[in-house]
């Protein structure tokens, strides 16, 4: 803690930035675009291809949407015109822009994403954001655990070419969660709903299986205890149209952020279960 934390002249703790942007984070996720973007990129071409031309190029007309004929001549103007941008956006803006680069084809243009994302992870969390780099979206998951449960299904699901379809899901579900201007919180549910039923499908070996036929089948080969089967069951028993608990709970006015969040982690968290499970148990899969 600051000497001036200490002495009570400086707040000891932030206030979570859910939708705003303090100096201090503002700063240093610029720092983040200037250190590992605009300083990475060659800029000593004079016939106008460098790669930070071509970084240019793709930001003016993709991000910005403006005609690339007003990219400015100079590179110092340029990135002056990036840094106004940014300083002047509104918040949700700001992260639009990180977004955009974190998702650059990095192949192209002599850049690390992947450090990039971690930077600014690291600056999130140093001044209290409510948001996190996952899977190249910026969601408003503030739990540390929770992170690493959604992050862990995804990269999990991804490593193999069955679970293509639980991949995405839940990379669908992340993305409605995380949309800053519109969430779409009722088809985040569904495509963690979706996202359950996948796996446990794969498991019981059956496509036309309810999750609950698939528990059924499946509590015998990984050894699924009878009370934690039943709670998933009871969990996630509105999958079911019959009892109409699922028209009640998905109606938009009763979908927020708190259920799609909780069903997201509490679905990828169940995810990692059963494919930990699978593989003790000797289940491959491909």
């Amino acid at each position: 803690m600051k000497f001036s934390q200490r002495l009570g002249k400086v707040p000891a703790i932030k206030q979570l930035q859910i939708d705003s942007l303090d100096d201090d984070l503002k700063n240093g996720l610029w720092n983040g675009i200037k250190l590992l973007i605009l300083n990475k990129l060659s800029k000593d071409n004079k016939y106008h291809d460098s790669e930070f031309d071509a970084f240019c190029y793709t930001l003016w007309h993709h991000h910005y949407k403006l005609p690339i004929d007003t990219i400015p001549e100079y590179t110092f103007e340029s990135e002056e015109y990036i840094r106004e941008r940014f300083y002047q956006g509104q918040w949700y803006e700001v992260y639009d822009l990180l977004e955009f680069i974190a998702n650059i084809n990095s192949n192209d243009l002599e850049i690390d994403t992947y450090l990039f994302k971690e930077f600014c992870n690291e600056i999130f969390e140093r001044e209290f954001s409510g948001y996190r780099f996952i899977d190249d979206k910026i969601s408003p998951i503030t739990n540390e655990n929770e992170i690493k449960e959604i992050e862990n299904a995804i990269n999990q699901s991804g490593n193999f070419s069955s679970l293509r379809g639980v991949n995405i899901h839940l990379k669908s579900a992340l993305e409605k969660l995380s949309d800053k201007k519109t969430p779409d919180y009722r088809n985040s549910i569904k495509e963690s709903i979706s996202a359950i039923e996948s796996v446990a499908k794969i498991i019981s070996e059956n496509a036309k299986d309810s999750l609950g036929a698939a528990l059924d089948k499946i509590k015998g080969k990984i050894k699924l205890h009878t009370a934690l089967e039943r709670g998933f069951k009871q969990l996630y028993g509105y999958t079911s149209d019959s009892d109409g608990i699922r028209h009640a709970l998905m109606d938009e006015h009763n979908c927020d952020f708190e259920d799609a969040k909780y069903m997201l982690v509490s679905s990828s968290a169940f995810i990692n279960y059963l494919i930990v499970k699978a593989d003790k148990a000797g289940i491959k899969l491909k």
